[in-house]
């Protein structure tokens, strides 16, 4: 069968709030690395030393699988899948440096209820509970320069480069059923560890159209376990998500997306999964605009895509909205 998934997504505060989230996948029990949905703007940024904490809600909808030729799923008559999550996060960045960078400490932590039918026969069901908890350490440094924006009351702009090397985790004690993945496509939980490195970059010009225009990418290496409920390994997955957007005062807006390819085939009690180790290749773009209110030291975003490209894959609308602030 081909499970519904959804990915974690990812803010950022002080100087960044990221938010993504992705799609159904053809591989059992997978997850991307990363908070709901990746990163995009800002990716390879932390901001100033303390304590920051935000909350996230996503909606996602499924109502295509499609095979590795890139072609509906014969036999899935009633693809319906949806997901209601919820998810808080906490980013701890200490007052010291590290080879003139800095150092941030990550936890996200999700909840929410998928809801799923894939074929006529069998009747939707749904599922509730805490999803996989994501961790993540991180180490960034900065080779640009801060100025101030036009707008006197907005945040500073960090113009030129910025690198973050990265090591995350997705911990795999969140609410799974194994039945209801195999029959409806869904879980909460995916009884899969993955651990994932990663490297950022982020770009910011000079003002060239508004205030200055950020390229941004996050790309992950993700390494899977073996679900120790289905004997199910996933093949290694790239995940590379990215953002073009342009500053303007407290505004930040622009396209954003997300690619994924497995580059490894999937096994099942050790043998490969057919007909083709279900390598997943997706690509979802949409836009991504963020506000900051700096009075507070608090920033909204909200994010949406859409699939344009799915490989052993749903065809997913999502939809991410998120707050994040400085707490001390």
């Amino acid at each position: 069968m081909y499970p519904f998934r959804t990915l974690c997504v990812r803010l950022f505060l002080g100087v960044s709030v990221g938010c993504a989230a992705l799609p159904a996948q053809a591989a059992e029990g997978t997850t991307a690395a990363g908070p709901i949905g990746g990163t995009d703007i800002r990716s390879a940024m932390l901001p100033p030393p303390g304590v920051y904490g935000g909350v996230v809600g996503l909606y996602s909808s499924v109502n295509e699988v499609r095979d590795g030729s890139g072609n509906p799923v014969a036999g899935l008559d009633a693809v319906d899948l949806n997901a209601k999550v919820a998810g808080a996060f906490f980013l701890y960045v200490p007052d010291f440096k590290l080879f003139d960078g800095t150092v941030g400490l990550l936890g996200f932590f999700t909840g929410g209820q998928e809801c799923g039918q894939l074929v006529s026969a069998i009747p939707s069901r749904c599922i509730s509970g805490f999803g996989d908890p994501y961790v993540e350490a991180d180490w960034s440094r900065s080779f640009g320069h801060l100025r101030p924006s036009r707008d006197p009351n907005a945040f500073p702009i960090m113009e030129g480069l910025t690198v973050d090397v990265g090591f995350g985790a997705v911990l795999p004690i969140g609410q799974y059923d194994a039945n209801l993945q195999a029959m409806n496509g869904i879980s909460v939980g995916n009884k899969t560890f993955d651990i994932a490195p990663s490297v950022a970059f982020t770009y910011t010009t000079p003002p060239l159209i508004a205030e200055g225009t950020e390229f941004s990418t996050k790309i992950y290496w993700n390494d899977y376990g073996t679900n120790p409920v289905t004997d199910y390994k996933p093949g290694s997955l790239v995940d590379v998500d990215f953002a073009i957007s342009e500053h303007i005062g407290r505004f930040q807006v622009g396209p954003a997306g997300v690619y994924l390819r497995e580059i490894a085939d999937d096994r099942q009690d050790g043998v490969v999964v057919p007909p083709d180790g279900r390598r997943l290749e997706y690509l979802a773009v949409g836009g991504v605009a963020n506000y900051d209110i700096p009075e507070i030291g608090a920033a909204i975003k909200a994010k949406a895509v859409t699939t344009v490209l799915a490989q052993n894959s749903g065809v997913s609308k999502v939809l991410v909205i998120g707050i994040a602030k400085k707490l001390y």
